[in-house]
């Protein structure tokens, strides 16, 4: 039988090569990754319709090699802190591939899995409907940018001397120390926040209906 005279392709494949194409700092497109893959773009557009559908496959990817899967029976600050420790960690994992995804809405199956198990844990818990599209997307951004910090150089800021600030960063912690530090104080302060709105909402003295006087 003769030998295929192309690499044979895959959606794995395909989003392993976007990512490493990303990762580097090259110049990311259809026949950039065609060349990084060693096939003509019209081999490429055989299994995927174009780049938005390359970064949706990246998303994926991503997903699957951190296993992001919520595990059942979780109460729902547990999953809150799941969530984002585990997306952080990700997109910590790969910052340049960070500005492709959030300009994409997610269509990918195991990713959306994930946003709905945190949606279901915020709904049983007693949030409203209103409120919990917005603490996702909260949460959502809260990852990405503690994400940015965990990638981000250790001495992210050069104050001038005699600067409160310049005193602070000289003997404060830096690199992933300050960041994790940072990473888990927010975390404490958003389920905090989140656990004193909650209360608000189920206060028998805010549903009692006020009396016209």
């Amino acid at each position: 039988m003769p030998r295929p005279t192309s690499p044979i392709l895959s959606a794995e494949r395909i989003a392993d090569a976007a990512i490493d194409l990303v990762d580097a700092g090259k110049p990311f497109g259809v026949n950039a990754l065609a060349r990084q893959l060693g096939v003509t773009p019209s081999s490429l557009y055989n299994h995927v319709d174009g780049r938005d559908a390359i970064v949706e496959l990246m998303r994926g990817r991503l997903a699957e090699r951190a296993a992001i899967v919520v595990p059942a029976g979780l109460a729902w600050d547990a999953v809150v802190e799941y969530v984002v420790r585990e997306q952080r960690a990700m997109f910590a994992a790969h910052p340049l591939v960070l500005p492709l995804l959030v300009g994409k809405p997610v269509t990918d199956a195991l990713v959306l899995g994930y946003y709905e198990a945190l949606a279901e844990a915020l709904l049983r818990a007693g949030f409203p409907d209103e409120d919990v599209l917005v603490i996702v997307a909260i949460l959502d951004a809260f990852a990405l940018g503690s994400g940015l910090d965990l990638s981000a150089p250790p001495d992210v800021w050069r104050a001038q001397s005699g600067t409160a600030l310049a005193r602070l960063v000289e003997s404060g912690e830096l690199g992933s120390v300050r960041a994790d530090r940072a990473f888990d104080l927010g975390v404490e302060l958003l389920i905090s926040a989140l656990r004193a709105r909650l209360a608000g909402h189920s206060s028998p003295a805010l549903q009692r209906p006020q009396r016209l006087s």
